[in-house]
């Protein structure tokens, strides 16, 4: 539906697309899953950060025994808090990019 579309908007279609690969019925995720799908898709952003307070702030909350799920809305946002603290970004924002 997107082949025609920006970067950017690929880039949101292929996180709704994997969200919705790994959510159920409902769809939501539970922690477990989100903490899975975040080590085996979100590895380059995550890797490196567990010494980092709010990392783990954020892992501990995923590992806590709840039945509390995670939504979509809920998930882009635990995307881009990760992100915002990566040293992945830094190296990106280094990068530059000529047209």
């Amino acid at each position: 539906a997107l082949r025609k579309g920006s970067d950017l908007e690929k880039a949101f279609a292929t996180a709704a697309l994997v969200y919705n690969g790994y959510a159920d019925a409902e769809n939501k995720l539970s922690k477990a899953e989100t903490k899975s799908l975040l080590q085996s898709q979100f590895w380059h952003f995550i890797q490196g950060q567990e010494n980092k307070p709010k990392y783990q702030e954020i892992i501990s909350s995923l590992d806590e025994e709840s039945e509390n799920k995670i939504n979509f809305e809920d998930f882009m946002i635990l995307l881009v808090s990760l992100t915002l603290m990566s040293d992945l970004l830094q190296e990106i924002k280094n990068v530059k990019t000529t047209k």
